[in-house]
């Protein structure tokens, strides 16, 4: 768990260096990273996001993303449809190209904080 806890700290360390979301190589020695791949999102607000995703050899996946300024460590859980990722109150949920973030204290309806963000193609 402390090998986990200082990776996930390092990498999220490094991500914050120069204020953007960097993919920095994430190292746990308890999990198999299979791949991991970077997109960058526009959202309808006009917000650029940049969020790196790690899929593992057991089927566990995480992304980073940046909420607020700040990266934070998301994990995936179960969704009806698409990929939906939690870290604390937030929900990084995506299905196909398109994106929203939520943060379940803005209540149980509320709308995503961020909303329309959709795969900058390069």
């Amino acid at each position: 768990m402390t090998k986990w806890l200082v990776a996930t700290i390092t990498a999220m360390g490094l991500a914050a260096f120069d204020g953007s979301a960097y993919a920095a190589p994430l190292q746990l020695s308890e999990l198999q990273i299979k791949d991991h791949q970077t997109h960058k999102y526009t959202c309808a607000t006009g917000k650029i996001l940049q969020v790196t995703y790690w899929n593992t050899s057991n089927g566990q996946s995480f992304a980073l993303v940046p909420v607020k300024g700040k990266p934070l460590l998301f994990v995936n859980t179960i969704s009806g449809s698409g990929a939906k990722y939690q870290a604390g109150s937030y929900t990084w949920w995506t299905k196909g190209p398109r994106a929203d973030l939520y943060d379940a204290m803005s209540g149980e309806n509320a709308s995503p904080i961020l909303s329309d963000c959709v795969t900058i193609v390069r």
